[in-house]
């Protein structure tokens, strides 16, 4: 807590402190040494800790020359990597998921002092980065190895599928998960055989060069994972310029542009960008479930993750039954970004963020939105802390109705009919994730398969349908191109190879066959292999 703000009355409880430590006594000058060890860079640049606004790490700054070495370095290292069995490669991935397990409270303690979000919401990225490593760990051999196919003229031709490297990927990761969407997007891509040359946002860049040092002492080349720091708009079109191929995690503004300049290249790209979230809580909802899930989905890491719920909409039978839960919720919870358990909600990243969140909410209210939780900033807590908040009667043109806020702020509205609920929650350009909550299962896998977003969790709000990595998982409409997760999350960092090896006739008239006796041939062979039931 800051000491120059009172405590508002009848706001949401600021956590008791966790413990004594404070940012120096985890980035330690040896701390810093180490993880920018082999980091390019003769510039400096600094990085921030919204729960104080203090300086954080000073780290070196790259130059667009510095990229480019980066990505002659990282292709060089790619050909010998990529000559390994997948299996030894897998292998590296799964030592990973040990030590990021073992080591958990350091990277819970940078996640924190980069982010300000809560420890148990860090530990999601935790979560989410050891499925990961040990799904890709466990299965890439199995989506990588050669497949075999049937040809043009069974048994005369057969067919194998290869999948080779696409070669250095250029990663671009965003700061709100500075583990999952840094090194948890990179794993696929080691595993498959590629160079990784990754820019993280600057403020966040210690959690990602953490994983960096695991994944070397895993047995990574350290070549292969280059890592550049500085400014977006200098740094960010020099990865995407040099790439085989590109990742992204962001908005959907800067994921056109990233987009426009792979596709200047005739290079491959995945985006996955904003939502305008929805949750749909049906008038046979678990009205208690349904609450707190929803507190779950709309502020954990303070809002800002892309999946979060930004539109609550609640059958009108139960709205009143179910906002009281809701709100009682909501007020309760404790803010804090101590290092360790305890609070229920953090701070935002910074002060572009606060401003957004402050402008959609004041401009609601100002238009006739009322606010039944929340609805002020905290800097008693801290400089960007803003409380968990519940807008009714939002409409348009009021801009949280439909702009993103990526922040604690939630609007609801009543539906009596659950065509209109599904027609309003898909009336947004963005289609990233949705929720739906019906004691029915039936009725919740028919409304799912209605909404249009790449995922969609049926009984809570995000994490069932993110964490489940054998699936994939990614955007609609402006919300992005591609998928994480699952084969596609892994497929997209190869290019396929047909190899086709025709045996005993040639693909053309042979042994004395006239143009249409061969014509002949081939039509009464595609009409039996109709029959025969031939894929």
């Amino acid at each position: 807590m800051t000491d120059n703000a009172p405590t508002p009355a009848g706001g949401n409880p600021a956590a008791a402190p966790a413990g004594s430590r404070r940012a120096a006594d985890v980035v330690t000058p040896d701390l810093l040494r180490r993880l920018t060890s082999g980091v390019p860079g003769a510039g400096e640049t600094r990085s921030h800790t919204p729960a104080t606004g203090e300086v954080l790490a000073t780290l070196p700054e790259a130059r667009p020359e510095d990229v480019a070495a980066a990505y002659e370095r990282a292709r060089e290292a790619q050909r010998e990597w990529a000559a390994r069995p997948v299996r030894q490669r897998a292998g590296v991935l799964l030592r990973f998921h040990d030590l990021v397990l073992a080591r958990q409270d350091e990277v819970l303690d940078l996640i924190q002092l980069e982010t300000g979000k809560t420890r148990l919401h860090a530990h999601e990225e935790v979560q989410a980065v050891a499925v990961a490593a040990r799904h890709y760990g466990r299965k890439a051999a199995a989506y990588l190895r050669p497949k075999s196919h049937t040809g043009a003229i069974p048994t005369l031709t057969r067919v194998r599928e290869l999948r080779h490297p696409r070669g250095v990927v250029g990663q671009i990761a965003p700061w709100n998960y500075p583990l999952e969407l840094s090194v948890g997007d990179a794993l696929p891509a080691f595993v498959a055989g590629n160079a990784v040359v990754m820019k993280p946002d600057t403020e966040t860049a210690l959690t990602a060069l953490w994983a960096r040092r695991q994944l070397i002492e895993a047995g990574l080349p350290e070549a292969v994972w280059q890592v550049v720091i500085g400014e977006g708009p200098v740094i960010g079109p020099e990865v995407v310029r040099h790439a085989d191929y590109v990742s992204f995690t962001g908005s959907t503004r800067t994921g056109r542009e990233v987009a426009q300049g792979a596709a200047a290249r005739l290079v491959g790209v995945s985006l996955e960008l904003g939502g305008k979230n929805a949750m749909i809580v049906c008038e046979d909802a678990d009205l208690d479930k349904a609450a707190a899930g929803a507190v779950r989905a709309a502020f954990s890491s303070a809002g800002q993750l892309c999946i979060s719920v930004e539109r609550l909409y609640v059958h009108e039978r139960i709205a009143d039954d179910f906002l009281a839960r809701f709100a009682e919720r909501t007020k309760a919870l404790r803010l804090g970004a101590a290092l360790g358990y305890g609070a229920d909600m953090g701070s935002l990243a910074g002060e572009r963020q606060l401003k957004t969140v402050q402008r959609h909410v004041d401009e609601a209210v100002d238009k006739g939105a009322k606010v039944l939780a929340g609805g002020r900033a905290r800097p008693d807590v801290g400089p960007y802390f803003y409380e968990p908040t519940i807008l009714d009667g939002v409409e348009k043109p009021m801009a949280v109705c439909e702009e993103e806020t990526f922040g604690p702020v939630v609007s609801v509205y009543r539906f009596s009919d659950e065509n209109d609920a599904v027609r309003r929650a898909n009336a947004t350009p963005y289609g990233l994730n949705s929720s739906v909550w019906t004691k029915n299962a039936r009725r919740g896998r028919s409304l799912a398969a209605r909404l249009r977003t790449g995922t969609v969790n049926v009984n809570e709000g995000y994490a069932s349908a993110y964490g489940s990595v054998q699936s994939p998982m990614g955007g609609m409409g402006d919300s992005g191109l591609g998928r994480r997760h699952g084969s596609e999350g892994i497929l997209k960092y190869t290019e396929a190879q047909t190899v086709a090896e025709q045996r005993v006739l040639p693909m053309a008239p042979a042994l004395g066959m006239s143009d249409e006796g061969y014509a002949a041939f081939m039509s009464r062979s595609l009409r039996l292999m109709k029959a025969l039931r031939l894929r």
